[in-house]
């Protein structure tokens, strides 16, 4: 899919905040009130059913991140949407600064070690606070540390591939 169809999960919608239609928002932003900054929305609701957002504003609490949506004015329309996925275009996000990355552009890409070794493809990213963590799946799956030189050698989307100095028996 291209960079402009491609939908980037930003946050999801986990209950009410009052009784005035102010929302629970839990965002995947770094900081996570920077959710705010990419719009407009795509709101998936649990069952499938999506709608497009504009306007959406909000603030961090310390606890909670807390959005108002144009049109929302009570507890009860919020309760309905709890569990609505927020989504944006990927062409809404910034370009990633030399040799950063955002996970959703490494999934899917191919893994081969430094000598040749085909691993799998990227499943997905997590991060352990300490570095992220490459899930490879392939003939099993591998756990790689996303730590740049010492095991993810390069990167290159032209090729669709990442090469990583790992013990392919590992």
């Amino acid at each position: 899919m291209k960079d402009n169809e491609r939908r980037i999960l930003l946050g999801r919608i986990v209950g009410a905040f009052g009784v005035r239609g102010e929302i629970k928002l839990e965002s995947w932003t770094e900081p996570r009130s920077a959710i705010f900054r990419y719009q407009p929305w795509i709101l998936r609701s649990p069952s499938g059913q999506e709608s497009k957002l504009e306007g959406a504003r909000g603030r961090d609490t310390g606890k909670h991140l807390v959005a108002r949506f144009p049109g929302i004015e009570d507890r009860d329309t919020v309760e309905a949407m709890h569990g609505t996925e927020v989504y944006v275009a990927r062409s809404a996000l910034p370009p990633p600064k030399p040799d950063e990355y955002y996970w959703v552009d490494l999934e899917g890409l191919d893994v081969k070690t430094t000598e040749g070794v085909a691993l799998g493809q990227v499943s997905h990213l997590f991060s352990t606070g300490a570095n992220d963590v490459v899930v490879v799946r392939g003939d099993r799956e591998r756990m790689i540390p996303f730590v740049q030189p010492d095991f993810v050698t390069s990167v290159d989307f032209e090729a669709n591939l990442i090469v990583v100095d790992w013990d392919p028996e590992f």
